[in-house]
């Protein structure tokens, strides 16, 4: 395939993709309910994210992409999230894997957006799952990968996968990337909440990988050291993305939280009380609630913005993270994924008994954000014990974190 040598004409705009996404709010809310029927978006929202390039904001501009800064990757992903839950949780899955993928050698990247510049990419990075072996001009790939979250509406989906290399006796950590066409996905998604995540399971047997669509764990630790980075040599392109994953899934998260408090406040305003007929609103219990929940959002909102602020002046100067930065950064999103959580708990309780009913756009925030806190970046005891360790003196213990 012939190499991309040159930036196209016209590149996307990283105000303008907000923009878009914002637009987009009345759109997914009205389409919520058949996404989560479906379990998947339907095409119309599959297409609608294409066509606005939300997911291309840190595409390199040598594919046309907007090689966007990281406050604007968490604008999109909150109002998405706000629009639509589990649309917003895949697309935090697209977003950071187009960024992920500006790690993979040039040759990788041309197949991937040199055909199809607005690929929609889904993942998953969970460790010690897949097995690979080394053959001539590539690898064989076999695993069932759970909660491959947008797998039904991907073009290319990554996944890990353990091999051993000539020269070591322990095995290594890739990461793969394949067309969807050529991957099994099993309908194992029946959950709770996230319901029109697809983050079905997925099984590969025996899969051809060619060796240029693989990448080690050690390139993905961001700070320049990947194949790609020989082509991309943007600052985006040197973050630590195992680092800051929690913060753009928060992120997600944080929209989820948002959406719950707005539906409340609309339904506060104007819903009177079934015993007494006085407006909700009027009592002091309700107002201290809401106050408290809308509290909770914006410092949520705050935390993730200012250690995403923290890593763009870092790597933007020029400078490299450190193993407390990145641990910091984890514990930092999951302490306002905390927030999050608390914010959409007071308006569940301030709600009465409208709440329990399926109808109420409430109840999906409720059913959402409880999914989403599973995510092990939302696990604060996870992410809080590994931030000890390291202020403690004591190593890391996360290979993806550490030097």
């Amino acid at each position: 395939m012939e190499t991309l040598m040159h930036e196209p004409e016209t590149t996307l705009d990283p105000a303008d993709l907000v923009r878009q996404a914002k637009a987009m709010v009345p759109f997914l809310r009205e389409k919520e309910q058949i996404t989560n029927d479906m379990r998947r978006p339907p095409e119309e929202v599959r297409q609608r994210l294409k066509q606005t390039g939300v997911a291309r904001l840190w595409q390199p501009k040598r594919y046309g992409g907007a090689e966007g800064g990281l406050i604007a990757g968490a604008d999109i992903l909150r109002e998405i999230g706000r629009g639509c839950g589990s649309t917003g949780w895949i697309m935090a899955q697209n977003i950071q894997h187009n960024l992920m993928l500006a790690n993979w050698p040039e040759q990788a990247q041309d197949e991937i957006w040199g055909e199809m510049p607005d690929a929609l990419v889904s993942g998953i990075l969970i460790p010690g799952i897949g097995k690979a072996v080394k053959v001539d001009g590539g690898y064989k790939l076999s695993g069932r990968w759970p909660f491959v979250s947008g797998s039904e509406i991907a073009d290319w989906i990554i996944f890990t996968g353990d091999c051993l290399v000539e020269g070591s006796d322990k095995p290594t950590e890739f990461h793969f990337v394949l067309p969807r066409e050529q991957v099994n996905i099993l309908d194992t998604w029946y959950t709770i909440g996230l319901r029109g995540s697809s983050s079905q399971d997925c099984q590969l047997t025996d899969v051809f990988v060619p060796e240029h669509r693989a990448v080690t764990m050690h390139d993905l630790k961001g700070h320049g050291d990947s194949p790609g980075a020989q082509v991309n040599t943007g600052w985006q392109f040197r973050v630590p993305l195992y680092a800051l994953f929690g913060c753009f899934i928060g992120c997600a998260a944080l929209g989820i939280a948002e959406a719950a408090v707005e539906h409340y406040v609309a339904g506060a305003r104007k819903r009177a009380s079934t015993m007494s007929g006085s407006n909700v609103s009027a009592f002091t219990t309700q107002q201290v609630k809401v106050a408290e929940a809308k509290t909770a959002v914006m410092t949520a909102r705050q935390l993730i913005y200012s250690t995403l602020q923290e890593a763009e002046d870092l790597f933007k100067s020029g400078a490299a993270s450190t193993v407390e930065d990145r641990t910091r950064w984890r514990a930092m999103a999951t302490y306002a994924g905390r927030l999050a959580t608390s914010a959409v708990n007071l308006v569940l309780e301030a709600g009465g008994g409208g709440v329990i009913y399926e109808r109420n756009p409430l109840s999906r925030c409720v059913s959402d954000i409880t999914v989403a806190n599973r995510h092990i970046t939302q696990n604060w005891d996870v992410n809080a014990s590994t931030y000890g360790r390291v202020l403690l003196g004591l190593p890391c213990g996360v290979e993806a974190l550490d030097d």
